[in-house]
């Protein structure tokens, strides 16, 4: 199923659509995990009882964020790598509408319940917690093969670094270092008890960078 969602979101689903699509995903994911497995809501990791630490947790992660990408911003040596293309063409309401609407609930919310919440929790039904865990991370890796295709487009200064080096090289490193943040992401996960630490940490990774990256662009 994640399968399908991940080509018809990357190729098929209009703009407009990609939320929506989104979230109607993470509700199937979760239906498959409360009734295929019988899973609560503890096991997926959106429980309450552990909520307040999850969201300690992600918010301290969110601020560390937020202080390294406007550091990064600010200094001549780094200010290049927030050039987004993909901001470049947004309004101020639209870098908005993607960094509090389009990441966390069309990014985030889907990612973050099914690699870290519904898809560890049924592995772990059937082998260790942490095979669980190496196996969601290594799907999360591979969710990023279609978007990773044109990532040596987005910046001027990436596209320039890469050259010729063939795009599945770039796929393959785009695999890789989303494996091992899907690992990270996990960790939170295990933590805190709750998905509210992998969620805030994404998010801000995600959407504190087109903010900065719209900063970055019109004011240079």
């Amino acid at each position: 199923m994640l399968l399908v969602v991940n080509v018809a979101s990357n190729e098929l689903v209009p703009k407009a659509g990609y939320v929506p699509f989104a979230v109607a995903s993470t509700a199937a994911v979760l239906a498959i995990g409360r009734y295929a497995d019988h899973l609560s809501w503890e096991a997926v990791g959106l429980g309450r009882r552990h909520l307040a630490s999850g969201l300690r947790w992600g918010l301290v992660i969110a601020a560390i964020t937020a202080a390294v990408l406007v550091a990064g911003a600010l200094l001549p040596a780094t200010r290049e790598l927030f050039e987004d293309r993909r901001v470049e063409s947004l309004s101020g309401w639209g870098v908005v509408y993607a960094a509090f609407v389009r990441v966390p609930l069309g990014t985030v919310l889907l990612e973050e319940v099914a690699f870290r919440g519904v898809l560890p929790a049924m592995f772990a039904l059937r082998t260790s917690r942490w095979r669980a865990i190496g196996i969601s991370a290594v799907l999360f890796g591979l969710w990023h093969v279609l978007p990773s295709l044109g990532m040596g487009t987005v910046n001027p200064v990436a596209e320039d670094a890469i050259g010729d080096v063939s795009s599945w090289w770039i796929v393959l490193g785009s695999v890789l270092s989303t494996a091992a943040v899907g690992v990270w992401f996990s960790f939170l996960r295990e933590r805190t008890g709750s998905l509210a630490a992998p969620m805030l940490a994404h998010w801000s990774t995600n959407a504190l960078g087109y903010l900065v990256a719209y900063a970055v662009i019109h004011t240079t």
